[in-house]
């Protein structure tokens, strides 16, 4: 049995994902304090909702979706119950597997994993990674359940603060240039709703070619950069503004913060 601690976006994406991959609804635990979201979760749904003492007691695995500041405590509320028959799948940012390892009894195989929020549209990237305990089948089995909300990769821990960074933090990035982009259209008298559609097709279609195409982005950009043309004259805006730059000391900036979380 699963048992998904937290239920908000994250955790009901991965919810969603589970039951559409052909897990039974009866053989998934939901751990949502908020009854009335729990009342909404049991309808849409058919899952049953527990308290998290109780969902530890009864399922092998425990997906907990809660945010980095709350983690720890529901680790020492879960410790009691939890054993080396379970795995524990974590997607709170930052927390290292040690640091989890520390709340827990000495034994029980941890995972680390960072999806983002594409997962909502069973389109995430999800890198996992193991902590002292994790043997292959607990990669495994975290590699085919949270498969249910897109493509899963396998790191080495001491990735994982630059995987949130880019991946995890990633759709952010995106979507500021999308909101430039499309107030540059408005700016320059576009409808709204024409600006936005184009700027989601571009950002789509892009998308598409860097993933489908095996070229390198350098290749892929030259390919749209005639020389003298308005691409050329754009991109020589933005390397005149440090873009580049701005964007590298930004991933940076996540990945420091990252960090951070398993220290503060």
């Amino acid at each position: 049995m699963i048992a998904i601690i937290g239920a908000g976006k994250m955790g009901e994406a991965l919810l969603a994902g589970l039951l559409a991959q052909g897990h039974a609804p009866e053989d998934v635990l939901v751990t949502e304090p908020r009854e009335e979201h729990a009342a909404e979760l049991r309808a849409r749904h058919g899952v049953e909702t527990v308290p998290a003492g109780d969902a530890a007691k009864r399922a092998g695995t425990l997906l907990l979706a809660l945010k980095p500041q709350d983690m720890l405590a529901l680790l020492d509320d879960l410790a009691p119950h939890l054993t080396r028959e379970h795995l524990v799948i974590s997607v709170a940012a930052g927390l290292t597997t040690a640091v989890m390892e520390n709340h827990l009894s000495s034994g029980v195989p941890v995972v680390r994993a960072m999806p983002n929020t594409p997962a909502l549209m069973g389109r995430g990237m999800t890198a996992v990674s193991g902590g002292a305990f994790a043997q292959a089948e607990h990669l495994d089995r975290a590699e085919e359940l949270l498969g249910a909300v897109g493509e899963v990769l396998r790191v080495g821990e001491q990735h994982m603060d630059t995987v949130t960074a880019i991946s995890g933090s990633g759709p952010a990035y995106f979507y500021f240039i999308a909101e430039t982009m499309i107030e540059a259209g408005v700016a320059m008298g576009m409808p709204r709703a024409t600006a936005q559609r184009l700027v989601g097709q571009t950002i789509t279609g892009a998308a598409a070619m860097l993933d489908g195409s095996g070229e390198h982005p350098v290749v892929l950009r030259e390919a749209v950069t005639s020389p003298g043309g308005t691409t050329a004259a754009a991109l020589r805006e933005l390397e005149r503004h440090g873009v580049r730059t701005a964007f590298t000391d930004a991933i940076e900036a996540a990945r420091d913060r990252s960090r951070a979380l398993s220290e503060s």
